[in-house]
């Protein structure tokens, strides 16, 4: 009986040791970054782009369902609202939206406090909705946009958790945003933005994924590429964070023809980011470019290309791993977004 005590006592303080808080420094990000697993996001985009959620039309029963899944794999998860309580809904009045008439809808927020430097906050964004259901009954699934996104979030959360959960907190705190109304002008991203529940002084930096689950147009004999937009227009330090951990853990082929302020399809004014690029907070947009698919009923989850979406994904957590945990936040050295449009 004895044994069996001290057994249990040695397990329980182990437990106990595994949870006090280590040095941020002596973690491994690839350790973390490798539970982000094809499997796994298969398994969840499946559920999240299947025909019962109807195409997630923003203010429709389907979206609800979403905002609901979401809440669900988040409490699972033991990641908590930074609302409070069970509240992980930002409530948006369908009101608030002038070019047009939605129903009420919601943002979904989570939350990872940071240990060191709380304060500061490093938001990991994508949107959950998409388009619906069109006048045939043809179900827009949007499991590449961007079910793609959403899922990789989950995803992303659930490794900084493991994290936490072996004592190494990241120093700044992280908000898992899943924005609502993209499809429909932005209208999460513009809300939050503008109802920010932490202060955009103190947002270091935004990382949006909007469509990184498929291979776009011309880009078959890429390998394992991404594009990213964004990365350099506010700070050269962010951008060379970017590139530093691509080479140290990815080298996958980071491709910046859309960055180009010159690219017809803007790509950069187009997607949530953009509300937090405009307020001067640093922003990277991962997106791996439209297909033959985009914004048909065919956007389905069989083709999606797991392994590549893993990849990707592993990418955006370990360049949010260097963001959260950098002594300094990234350096606003260039034009305003304003300023450099005009």
């Amino acid at each position: 009986m004895k044994k069996v005590i001290l057994f249990s006592l040695a397990v329980s303080l182990g437990a106990c040791k595994a949870q006090q808080p280590r040095d941020i420094a002596d973690a491994n990000p690839m350790e973390y970054a490798n539970t982000i697993t094809s499997g796994d996001l298969k398994e969840h985009l499946y559920t999240f782009a299947s025909d019962e959620f109807q195409g997630r039309n923003t203010g429709e029963p389907g979206q609800k369902m979403a905002a609901e899944y979401l809440k669900k794999e988040y409490k699972k998860l033991n990641i908590p609202s930074p609302l409070g309580g069970d509240d992980y809904y930002q409530e948006i009045p369908g009101s608030y939206f002038t070019r047009g008439e939605i129903k009420d809808t919601e943002n979904v927020l989570a939350y990872i406090k940071g240990n060191s430097m709380p304060e500061e906050v490093l938001v990991i964004s994508s949107h959950y909705d998409h388009v619906g259901v069109d006048d045939e009954g043809n179900i827009y699934n949007g499991a590449d946009d961007d079910g793609s996104g959403t899922v990789a979030i989950l995803e992303i959360a659930e490794a900084f958790k493991k994290a936490q959960e072996d004592g190494f907190t990241p120093k700044r705190s992280i908000l898992f945003l899943n924005v609502t109304g993209e499809e429909k002008g932005l209208v999460g991203s513009k809300f939050y933005s503008e109802n920010p529940v932490f202060p955009l002084a103190n947002t270091v930096t935004n990382l949006n994924i909007d469509m990184i689950g498929r291979i776009g147009e011309g880009m078959e004999n890429a390998g394992d590429y991404v594009y990213l937009i964004g990365s350099d227009k506010l700070s050269t330090e962010l951008h060379e964070l970017s590139e530093e951990v691509n080479a140290k853990y990815m080298n996958m082929n980071l491709d910046y023809t859309f960055n180009d302020e010159n690219d017809p399809n803007r790509f950069y004014y187009r997607s949530d980011h953009y509300h937090f690029a405009k307020n001067d907070i640093p922003i990277i947009f991962y997106f791996n470019g439209v297909h033959e698919d985009y914004h048909q009923p065919t956007d389905t989850p069989d083709k999606i290309e797991y392994d590549l979406l893993a990849k990707r994904a592993k990418l955006i957590f370990l360049t949010a791993w260097e963001v959260a945990n950098r002594d300094e936040r990234p350096f606003v050295d260039k034009p305003t977004l304003t300023e450099a449009s005009e």
